[in-house]
């Protein structure tokens, strides 16, 4: 079963790293999605542009908007996401628990759902 888990974090989470920290966090994530690979549980990772570069989309009806801005109700937002295979949700949030980025962000781990 497929699990996504959603990164988040407020914006300028990181700025508080030295480049050291931050060159280390990018090494130990590429690292980590590289070992769920190995073991057969990595799908597709991606971090994200920062916030102000999202638009928001809603089609009622026959009318679309876009809206700039991602108008989520949180001062978290979405940074990322790595999606994994996994045989249920404890194991998921076993593998969600080891992501580096979980140090300073929070990881939503939300099932795959199966049509």
């Amino acid at each position: 079963m497929k699990h996504l888990c959603l990164v988040y974090m407020e914006p300028g989470g990181l700025d508080g790293l030295t480049p050291e920290e931050r060159e280390t966090l990018d090494r130990e994530s590429q690292a980590y999605d590289e070992e769920l690979a190995r073991r057969g549980h990595f799908v597709a990772a991606s971090a994200l542009q920062p916030v102000e570069t999202a638009r928001t989309v809603r089609l009622r009806g026959s009318r679309k908007t876009v809206l700039d801005g991602p108008f989520a109700e949180t001062k978290e937002v979405l940074v990322g996401f790595i999606f994994l295979e996994a045989a249920d949700m404890e194991e998921a949030v076993r593998l969600a628990s080891d992501i580096p980025m979980a140090r300073y962000a929070a990881i939503e781990v939300r099932p795959e759902y199966e049509f």
